[in-house]
């Protein structure tokens, strides 16, 4: 293989190596950040696990990554241990096997625990583009808390992929930060849009409905974020201002639905941390001067958020209880995913002036058999929205919104989205706690 760092800038150039040997770098003892999501650099993360029996108390911290995750396997017990900030399906069962760590912390103060300190960093594995002829590679489809690491860690180690797109925005890190780089030829990984079927359409069709001309927009991925996207072709100047970037929102860009003209601040871009999907999406990003990365610090602030006319955050949860609290990371006890940045939008987008923050959620799990609107919420499940900060609430059933709602209210209002069958169980109860309207 031919390398890529012939020619890139005349500062001094970090030693081409194998995976292998950059890892040596890592010391026992050593909190290492490995990048998120589809820019996860494994075979750095193989390497580390092929020299886990050299090492002890080694600490991998990341969001979400895609693809396997050998550190958290067994025979990796006291030699590394996996801290999640976000816990994707890949070490949802080691977490909550104990064998894996989760730390709940909101999406945009990720990059602030890294600089103070207080989450120090010794080492971060990332995964770049190979050098322009400036020097610079990019962080590619993901600088979320990648952009931190990297300014923070002690040590850098860089995977060069000539298939890493070139993002725009304050995704460049010049070639001489890095102490090692390994250098590999391979495709990222993509992520099939999920199945959308009646009831996320029915739901898509109802937040969509909310969704204004001109509007900003904050969305995630799924069958249901998708469902809201298939159904604004006919809005007018929508903006984009979300942490991630998908097939659904490419959709509406490239049918000039989404234009970014009308938008508060960074008008005229897509601002976003990181992108997930198709091979087409990590193409179309690719030098796009439409669209922007920046870190979760910058993205994810509610205090930049709120500054956004009409900002419309769509965000999902687990299940809800009469009082409006919002449980979006755990199933009872069962750590499920994280925080991330649901209550950063939720804070920002109902501060914002014309401002929606909205949570969408079927109104049954399990084939039916279990209601997300819940009298109380599971022992031990993690409210993420408090019932302070709740506005709208949609499911299949209808939209409601929730804020300058009285508990009593709030309750009636919430029984009218559930479903059918589990209406007049959720009176019984509301009327227990006195939640319910005289003579209802």
């Amino acid at each position: 293989m031919a390398s890529h760092l012939a020619d890139s800038g005349s500062r001094p150039r970090p030693h081409v190596m194998t995976a292998g040997d950059a890892v040596r770098l890592i010391k026992s003892g050593d909190r290492v950040y490995l990048h998120e999501v589809a820019m996860t650099p494994h075979e750095l993360l193989d390497a580390l696990v092929g020299r886990a029996g050299q090492l002890s108390g080694v600490e991998v911290v990341s969001l979400h990554t895609e693809g396997p995750a050998p550190h958290v396997a067994p025979e990796c017990a006291g030699s590394i241990r996996h801290n999640a900030l976000f816990v994707g399906a890949n070490v949802r069962d080691a977490v909550n096997d104990g064998r894996a760590d989760y730390t709940p912390v909101f999406l945009s103060e990720v990059p602030a625990l890294f600089a103070s300190g207080r989450l120090a960093l010794d080492v971060a594995l990332v995964q770049v583009s190979p050098p322009d002829r400036h020097g610079f590679c990019r962080l590619g489809t993901s600088i979320a808390c990648a952009r931190a690491a990297v300014d923070t860690a002690q040590t850098v180690i860089g995977l060069l992929n000539p298939r890493v797109p070139r993002t725009l925005g304050n995704s460049a890190v010049h070639i001489s930060r890095f102490a090692a780089v390994v250098e590999a030829d391979r495709p990222l990984p993509t992520v099939a849009p999920a199945p959308i079927g009646q009831v996320e359409r029915q739901i898509g069709e109802q937040v969509a409905a909310l969704v204004e001309n001109r509007a900003t927009l904050q969305v995630g991925i799924g069958a249901i974020p998708d469902a809201v996207l298939a159904c604004l072709g006919e809005r007018d100047d929508l903006g984009v201002h979300t942490e991630m970037f998908s097939d659904g929102l490419l959709a509406l860009a490239e049918a000039g639905v989404v234009t970014n003209r009308c938008k508060t601040t960074w008008r005229g871009r897509v601002v976003t941390s990181f992108a997930l999907g198709s091979q087409r999406l990590y193409d179309f990003v690719d030098g796009n001067p439409f669209v922007e990365f920046h870190g979760s610090d910058i993205v994810n602030d509610p205090r930049e958020i709120r500054q956004i006319d009409r900002m419309t955050a769509i965000n999902s949860a687990i299940e809800i209880d009469l009082t409006g609290q919002v449980v979006a990371d755990s199933i009872g006890e069962r750590i499920y995913s994280g925080i991330g940045g649901q209550m950063d939008f939720v804070q920002g987008a109902s501060q914002a002036p014309g401002g929606k923050a909205i949570i969408a959620l079927p109104a049954t799990a399990r084939g039916g058999t279990r209601s997300r609107i819940v009298p109380v919420i599971q022992p031990g499940a993690g409210v993420v929205t408090t019932r302070g900060h709740v506005q709208y609430v949609v499911t299949e059933y209808g939209a409601v919104d929730l804020r300058g709602q009285s508990l009593r209210r709030r309750a009636e209002m919430l029984i009218s989205i559930a479903h059918p069958d589990v209406r007049p169980e959720l009176r019984a109860v509301a009327a227990q706690r006195h939640f319910s309207f005289p003579g209802a």
